[in-house]
């Protein structure tokens, strides 16, 4: 039961999007379209698993002064394995997403899970607890990216959704993307105090 805990805190009521406000630099950049939305949250959820893994099983193996380098050389190995395999595999997504697949090292959202979770508690937990929170990091950029592109573009995953539609574009740029995530926060706050 513990393990199903672990999985559904970061879907809902710690998710690092609305709930942390955790990760909102690459969220704010490529949530333009749904493709880069699940491209990143697949990349950040990779990153997470194989991370949190890695750091719960060194964890006692690790000075405590050298603690969060050690981290960050973990995170970034499985970055690079990330970003690797998208110029590998999706050459188009991977210039899409551009830099924001190798600052995935410096998202407080990975570091944070390493620090303050998989840093304290046994793998099979911290796998748990790394894919709530990258299902919960990527159902939101999903939900964003879906938002800004029907509203920015008149498209949903590329495919034109209605000709007559003329859409304001500043949904596409950081104001939309401002906007979008502050309502969807406000939102879920909203339903979260009702309950």
């Amino acid at each position: 039961m513990k393990m199903l805990g672990e999985f559904v805190k970061g879907v809902w009521r710690e998710n690092p999007t609305f709930r942390l406000a955790l990760g909102l630099c690459p969220t704010l950049a490529v949530s333009t379209s749904v493709i880069n939305g699940i491209g990143m949250g697949v990349a950040a959820t990779f990153v997470l698993v194989g991370s949190n893994i890695f750091v719960s099983i060194i964890r006692s193996k690790i000075p405590n002064k050298v603690r969060i380098p050690c981290f960050i050389v973990v995170i970034a190995t499985f970055v690079t394995i990330a970003d690797l395999f998208m110029k590998a595999y999706t050459p188009a997504l991977s210039r899409s997403l551009g830099m924001f697949v190798p600052l995935i090292v410096v998202n407080c959202m990975v570091l944070g899970r390493a620090e303050a979770f998989s840093s304290k508690y046994p793998p099979l937990r911290s796998i748990f607890d790394a894919l709530g929170m990258g299902l919960g990091f990527t159902w939101a950029l999903i939900l964003i990216s879906a938002i800004r592109e029907v509203l920015g573009n008149g498209t949903i995953m590329g495919v034109l959704i209605n000709k007559n539609f003329q859409p304001p574009l500043f949904m596409i740029l950081a104001p939309g993307a401002l906007l979008t995530i502050g309502l969807l926060i406000g939102l879920i706050n909203y339903i979260t105090s009702r309950r």
